[in-house]
């Protein structure tokens, strides 16, 4: 682990880690989605600018962001729930799959290169914007969602890949479902506890793949960052209602457009990140 640094520069990095949680939760209440989505391409940035090793920025992104989903979801998890939302029935035919992914995603994580986990991040961000911007309002793609051995590879790649982007279970699985014509209240809900079953397996992989690394930011359990857990997941929590406050004076279809430029955005400063440009 790297030495401490000095006390501006810590409590500069709490700043914008406080920043980071505040921004995801006004997010994820105003768009629906998951904090990862903002909190990764976010601490990219803010750990490039501290100097981390460029060799595990990726690494240390997406572990914290997997490690800060944890509390977030169970929050959201038991919201919904009480509200009767979660399809407990589509969860037990695939939480043990997803789960699975997630342990997947987390030991081919530990084998890629950063700018390969900011490449995937780039190209599925980036495909779920167009996917928003251009699927009408309200149409599915397919009549329902395969059900038996020919549904599992659904949430073995929902898990996999969230956890390669880190993300909870919304970014992938809500246009999932909804494309399958579930219905989008259940559709939240349910990946509400998906985001569970993909974070505690999948940060619990970047801690042992980064485990003892000589390169690691002060307050690093592994590639995840215990002081990102601190300040982000609290500040998302907090300020989720606000989000959610704001979409209903917004339409929703302005709320699409915005938050798919915003993914767009990103994913081409990542991708070219990743290429080596930027």
């Amino acid at each position: 682990m790297v030495d401490l640094p000095p006390l501006g520069e810590l409590a500069w990095l709490a700043g914008a880690m406080i920043a980071t949680g505040a921004f995801a939760g006004i997010l994820a209440g105003l768009l629906g989605v998951g904090g990862g989505i903002v909190i990764v391409p976010v601490l990219n940035v803010i750990l490039t600018v501290l100097g981390v090793e460029p060799a595990i920025l990726m690494h240390v992104a997406v572990g914290t962001s997997l490690l800060t989903i944890i509390p977030t979801s169970i929050a959201s998890a038991r919201a919904h729930a009480r509200r009767g939302a979660v399809d407990w029935a589509l969860i037990r035919r695939w939480g043990a799959t997803i789960v699975l992914g997630a342990i997947l995603g987390g030991v081919a994580a530990s084998h890629l290169r950063s700018a390969a986990l900011s490449l995937i991040f780039a190209v599925i961000a980036l495909s779920v914007a167009l996917f928003m911007l251009l699927r009408p309002e309200g149409r599915s793609l397919f009549p329902r969602l395969p059900r038996g051995l020919l549904g599992q590879p659904i949430p073995l790649l929902i898990g996999g890949l969230s956890t390669l982007m880190g993300i909870g279970g919304g970014t992938l699985g809500v246009p999932i479902l909804s494309a399958c014509a579930y219905p989008v209240r259940s559709a939240v809900a349910t990946a509400s506890l998906f985001g569970l079953l993909i974070a505690v397996p999948g940060s619990a992989s970047f801690v042992i793949a980064g485990w003892g690394h000589p390169d690691l930011p002060p307050f690093s359990l592994g590639f995840p960052n215990l002081l990102g857990l601190v300040c982000i997941a609290p500040l998302t929590i907090l300020f989720a209602p606000l989000g959610a406050k704001i979409a209903h004076t917004i339409r929703p279809g302005l709320l699409r457009i915005l938050f798919a430029l915003f993914l767009t955005l990103t994913s081409v400063k990542m991708l070219l990140g990743a290429l080596g440009v930027f």
